[in-house]
């Protein structure tokens, strides 16, 4: 079955930086667009940031664009999202997922990770 398993989250302070790590497996991955969401604590889940099947597009939510970057290795079946210059509001438990389309609204991703947490202590 199809497994994303996400790694990297932690506690950092601010203006400190992570890289999250998605590891796919039971999908061709090279035929997914990948994706990065985020939940915090009473609020709803939010986009972050996607890329298309060879990497060579990215969309990225205004409130991490210049900050965050999401890229991914195919060989390796993994998608990254590097965090940089990161706040306090960026606290959240971060979730990676795939899609069949580019560019994919957030109903439209087909399989999702567990999620991983990230807290930026001010």
């Amino acid at each position: 079955q199809v497994q994303l398993v996400e790694s990297g989250g932690g506690l950092v302070q601010a203006g400190g930086s992570l890289r999250l790590s998605c590891a796919a497996s039971g999908l061709t991955f090279d035929n997914y667009a990948m994706g990065w969401f985020r939940q915090a604590p009473g609020k709803e889940r939010e986009f972050v940031s996607q890329i298309n099947w060879s990497g060579t597009s990215t969309y990225s939510a205004d409130s991490v664009k210049g900050r965050f970057t999401i890229s991914r290795d195919n060989a390796r079946n993994t998608v990254y999202l590097q965090m940089d210059s990161l706040k306090p509001g960026d606290t959240a438990v971060y979730y990676c997922a795939a899609s069949t389309k580019y560019p994919s609204r957030t109903y439209e991703y087909h399989y999702w990770g567990q999620g991983t947490q990230v807290t930026v202590s001010s």
